[in-house]
């Protein structure tokens, strides 16, 4: 049953666009993808999430994490076989641990736990929270950005992942992480 919250082996360099609500992962990932011609994995969250809102008018509960989480390793191991060379993923399992721990004190599935420190990612970009924060039906932290981007940075700073943190416009974003995927696409 747990297989399916795990990476299947690919020969992709993965990235993953990593941070608190509305700082731009979406629109970098695309970017992203578009400048290296490969493929982007968007967030199975929102898909999940706003058919739940659309449907029952609920937000996520804890019973969702791990559909989430399913959902989401399966579009992952599904586009890492599509990508050339560099896979964007648009989120992790880690940033699903990191909701859940900020949303349920603390609490976090021991499985979505347990695969969200397992996967790897050859680096993750950290959004910072210098772009607008805009309100759609499941964005609900307008006043606590600060807040949360600290606990996306000291998580990944608890458990060593490699990252960069991305501040500026659209461009200055880009660029910067351009520049950084370039490095690792040249080892």
């Amino acid at each position: 049953m747990e297989e399916k919250f795990k990476q299947e082996p690919s020969g992709v360099v993965k990235i993953v666009l990593f941070g608190p609500e509305s700082t731009g992962k979406t629109t970098l990932s695309e970017q992203l993808a578009r400048h290296y011609n490969t493929v982007w994995v968007p967030e199975y969250a929102r898909e999940y999430l706003q058919h739940k809102w659309n449907e029952e008018r609920k937000t996520c509960e804890p019973s969702d994490l791990l559909p989430i989480a399913e959902g989401q390793m399966k579009l992952e191991n599904k586009l890492a076989k599509k990508a050339s060379k560099v896979l964007i993923c648009d989120t992790d399992l880690l940033e699903t641990k990191v909701y859940s721990e900020a949303y349920y004190l603390g609490y976090c599935d021991p499985i979505l736990d347990k695969y969200a420190l397992e996967n790897s990612y050859a680096i993750y970009f950290l959004t910072y929270i210098d772009i607008p924060w805009e309100k759609d039906d499941l964005r609900d932290k307008p006043n606590e950005r600060e807040k949360m981007f600290l606990y996306f940075k000291e998580t990944l700073e608890k458990y060593n992942r490699n990252f960069i943190t991305l501040k500026g416009n659209k461009k200055e974003r880009l660029s910067k992480a351009v520049e950084h995927i370039d490095k690792l696409l040249k080892k």
